[in-house]
């Protein structure tokens, strides 16, 4: 990626959110001396028990299987940084878009993909489980660190974002998953009919480049596949051929850590100029054109998109699909369903604090209440967890020495 001084144009676009236009905040508390309140809502963030969290919890390995690899917070950290640089090029407030990248993994549970169809399936008679609406949930709700009301209080533009920086939202409502975003949305009205912010589509971009990249890093990092094979592969195949023409004293660690540094670098390119493109076309001026254009501002263009779409395909074959990761899944998904079952039948197991949220609460409460201390977990914490309530290492008798 090119460097942010030469990228950022340092004038504001039009269409950019401006944070002293906010719509404020659902509770209010008055302007910070010496922060915006996206910049304000970024520090929440950061400072939440739930981004803390994030340390030990997986994108595709186990937290426990390597200290190379990536783990919800250093994906969350990569996406946060290229949305900072893209929105300044742009034009955009940083603020947000930073904002935005940092809480979007929030509710994830513990490990990744199977850990949240796992939680799916659990909650299935209880209206499932949706990572994006967890996400919505912990700032709004789960996270109490304030005196005066419960989540974040976190300004209309960085919730919106969060919770439709993929577009509108407004169509699954309906989902028995979505209820709290209705019933929220009934208070305190989010347009969830209309697309977000740029700002929010820069960081929801920001993420698809983080994660493919470094998906490319880690799986040849864990030998699911070799250089050689990513070579025939669109995007990063022409990039490696270039790279090994001009550079052959690299060896394969320095060549793999360009070529994704360089892969970076085309697709953040590439959002640029194309949403520059689009912004020119569309004739957009305000952050409303953008809320109301019915489609995508901030994309890839479609030659990129093409070319993303087979680098995922190889992804999703050699490396999602790969029997090593099926054995974690598998692990992970026995591991969350036996402490769902558990607790379920037997709440008193639950830690005395959780004990005392659902002793009294009707079954779907109940289960409610257990699956946010599951989806809270850490991949650790989750198999410490486990062994804890179904290995008896040693038994203590009440009054007794052990």
């Amino acid at each position: 990626m090119a460097s942010a001084s030469t990228l950022d144009t340092r004038a504001r676009a039009s269409f950019a959110a401006d944070p002293a236009a906010s719509l404020g905040r659902r509770i209010d508390e008055g302007a910070s001396r010496t922060r915006t309140p996206f910049a304000r809502d970024r520090d929440r963030i950061i400072h939440t028990s739930a981004f803390r969290r994030l340390k030990e919890k997986t994108q595709v390995f186990v937290a426990h299987e390597g200290d190379h690899f990536r783990t919800r917070l250093t994906h969350s950290l990569e996406v946060a940084q290229i949305a900072r640089t893209l929105a300044g090029a742009l034009g955009l407030d940083p603020d947000l878009a930073e904002t935005i990248a940092l809480a979007h993994d929030l509710g994830h549970p513990p490990f990744g993909h199977a850990g949240e169809d796992e939680l799916d399936a659990c909650m299935a008679p209880y209206g499932g489980f949706d990572h994006n609406v967890q996400t919505f949930r912990v700032v709004t709700e789960l996270e109490r660190r304030y005196p005066d009301f419960i989540g974040l209080n976190l300004t209309w533009e960085t919730l919106e974002g969060v919770i439709k920086h993929n577009g509108p939202v407004e169509d699954r409502l309906e989902r028995p998953s979505w209820r709290p975003i209705a019933e929220f949305n009934a208070g305190y009205d989010l347009r969830l009919g209309t697309f977000a912010s740029a700002e929010a589509q820069v960081a929801a971009l920001s993420d698809d480049i983080a994660y493919n990249n470094h998906d490319v890093d880690d799986g040849l990092e864990a030998g699911l596949f070799r250089l050689e094979e990513v070579a025939r592969v669109a995007l990063i195949g022409p990039i490696l051929q270039a790279l090994k023409e001009e550079r052959p004293e690299l060896d394969d660690r320095l060549l793999r850590l360009e070529a994704v540094r360089r892969m970076i670098g085309a697709m953040a390119d590439d959002v640029l100029e194309q949403t520059r493109r689009n912004a020119a076309e569309a004739g957009v001026q305000t952050p409303e054109d953008v809320r109301l254009l019915g489609r995508a501002l901030v994309s890839f263009s479609p030659e990129m998109a093409e070319d993303l779409g087979r680098l995922r395909m190889f992804l999703h074959q050699r490396m999602y699909r790969h029997y090593r990761v099926n054995r974690t899944r598998s692990q992970a998904r026995r591991i969350l369903a036996e402490m769902f079952r558990l607790f379920m039948a037997e709440p008193e197991t639950l830690p005395t604090e959780w004990y005392e949220r659902v002793h009294d609460l009707d079954e779907a409460g109940r289960a409610r209440n257990v699956c946010d201390y599951i989806a809270g977990m850490t991949d650790r914490f989750a198999i410490e967890e486990h062994h804890r309530l179904f290995n008896l290492d040693k038994i203590y008798l009440p009054g007794g020495t052990g």
